[in-house]
């Protein structure tokens, strides 16, 4: 099937003042136009995927702020409206004193066809988890779905619209989601409750959802599944192997706990008495994790993906994409067990190149210090391209606007406790191991880190008054934190980076 595009382009145009419209209306691949961007005293500027493009000398003033406004739905707690049945969504940036001074006019687009890779799995009727970078078309295959399956299919599907990001604004869905009711969300708190309302109420044999991010939504995404209903969703995560390491969303892969072996067992199975087993039955069934526009690697069994990961063996995944032909092209691939010598240290959480957004952060010293350490390191300026927000502690401390939106988009946040050589080297020695750790995976040292705070666990509900852990990064540390907080035991992290470690102790062993 051959792409389809709808973009309504020209609605979007007519909220404008003139003197942006006009001259956008002149670019010749207007076609391509990303968004337009307005802020208080700054000549307006249009981006598109190659440049940014100033859209004539003339300022912006509040009287054209009040123009475009004038021409939209309101603002909701996300600081989010749209134009009724269409795509486009335009986000306010506001002052101390909550007016508006800046506005993101961004071009939503309906792309028909971007599901055909994965058609076969969709129409199967398991429950599917699209995992992908910001940007990467997430929203637009899972609204293609919702529209293959209500229309082609002729499924009864619900589509839980949080920020009327997959059915546009108004009260009437667009033409994009087909014949798919679509139940909206009044605050993104609310998205959980929805989720179980649309089950109870509807009689729905497909839920469509958007973003999981909480706990909360998890466990309503586990008590849909639990009731039969096939669930299409995306989550905060690039990788499978990234949900694992997620406390808080483990469980759409079945959650993952220590279970402690007999002496037999482990000799029989070759490893320590404590190991990490998945809990439960996958939320998902399959996991597609949307590498480009056109390719996808899927683990089509998430159950034994997640056991072989917790083994340590290699995890093959199923690779599709389109070919310049419009032909899907499928390839079964394993994951790399080695690094090449070239690179002395490798990315510690997934990503094969860190892309930092620095908030107070000088750019220049870290530059110069990931130099001298001989990282590949990308500094990004815009927090939709990055995989880690580093911000200086004095800043963090005051909640600026980019750490709400650092947390809400799911961009994992790492505080420096101060702008200086030493703790931005730290920083970085942190997400990059060095080389001589590259002999042991990820996968195992984050089972072995975890192994080890269950197994003392055990030891103190067996009588010892306090143990201390290995030294581990910051984020291990944080896990095996929430590991002891659940046992009902008390943990303190203790010592000096690189060798800081967690003890964990009974509480009335502190003293």
């Amino acid at each position: 099937m051959q792409k389809v595009i709808a973009d309504d382009l020209d609605t979007l145009l007519d909220i404008l003042p003139p003197h942006v419209r006009h001259p956008l209306q002149q670019q010749k691949d207007i076609s391509e136009l990303l968004e337009v961007v307005l802020d208080l005293g700054r000549p307006p500027e249009a981006r598109f995927p190659r440049q940014e493009v100033t859209l004539g000398p003339e300022e912006v003033s509040e009287l054209d702020i009040d123009y475009v406004i004038s021409r939209i739905s309101n603002f909701g707690d996300d600081n989010r409206a749209g134009i009724e049945r269409t795509l486009h969504r335009i986000s306010a940036i506001r002052n101390r004193q909550g007016r508006i001074v800046g506005l993101t006019c961004r071009v939503g687009r309906a792309i028909y066809g971007t599901m055909e890779v994965i058609a076969d799995l969709v129409k199967s009727g398991k429950s599917i988890l699209l995992l992908g970078r910001p940007g990467v078309g997430k929203t637009t295959m899972l609204r293609e779905v919702a529209r293959v399956l209500a229309d082609d299919f002729k499924r009864r599907v619900i589509v839980v619209d949080t920020s009327n990001e997959i059915a546009g604004d108004g009260d009437i869905p667009h033409p994009a989601i087909g014949h798919a009711r679509r139940m909206q969300v009044t605050t993104p708190t609310r998205q959980h409750a929805v989720m179980i309302e649309a089950v109870e109420n509807h009689m729905p044999e497909v839920i469509v959802i958007d973003e999981i991010g909480t706990e909360l939504e998890a466990q309503a995404a586990r008590t849909i599944a639990e009731r039969g209903v096939q669930l299409v969703g995306t989550a905060h995560g690039n990788t499978l192997e990234n949900l694992m390491m997620n406390p808080t969303l483990s469980d759409l892969i079945g959650g993952i706990q220590t279970v402690t072996l007999g002496d037999e067992e482990a000799k029989r199975r070759g490893t320590q008495k404590s190991i990490l087993e998945r809990m439960s039955l996958p939320t998902f069934d399959i996991v597609v994790e949307i590498q480009d526009w056109d390719r996808v690697a899927i683990h089509p069994d998430v159950s034994e993906a997640v056991d072989a990961i917790l083994r340590g063996r290699p995890v093959p995944t199923e690779v599709r994409w389109l070919d310049d032909t419009g032909k899907i092209r499928v390839e079964k691939q394993l994951p790399a067990t080695t690094e090449k010598a070239a690179r002395p240290r490798a990315p510690a959480m997934g990503t094969r190149t860190y892309k930092l957004y620095l908030f107070g952060v000088n750019r220049g010293r870290v530059e110069q210090i990931a130099k001298e350490e001989e990282l590949g390191l990308e500094i990004v300026d815009n927090l939709s391209d990055a995989s880690l927000f580093v911000i200086s502690k004095s800043y963090y401390r005051r909640r600026p606007l980019k750490v709400r939106e650092a947390e809400t988009s799911g961009v994992p946040i790492y505080v420096l406790k101060s702008n200086t050589p030493p703790q931005i080297r730290q920083m970085l020695n942190t997400i990059y191991p060095p080389a001589s750790a590259s002999n042991t995976t990820r996968a195992d040292r984050f089972r072995l880190a975890l192994s080890e705070a269950q197994a003392a666990i055990q030891l103190i509900k067996d009588g010892e008054v306090t143990v201390e852990l290995s030294p581990q990064s910051a984020y291990i540390r944080r896990l095996q934190h929430l590991i002891a907080e659940r046992n009902a035991l008390s943990s303190q992290s203790t010592g000096k980076e690189p060798n800081r470690r967690v003890r964990i102790y009974k509480e009335e062993a502190k003293a």
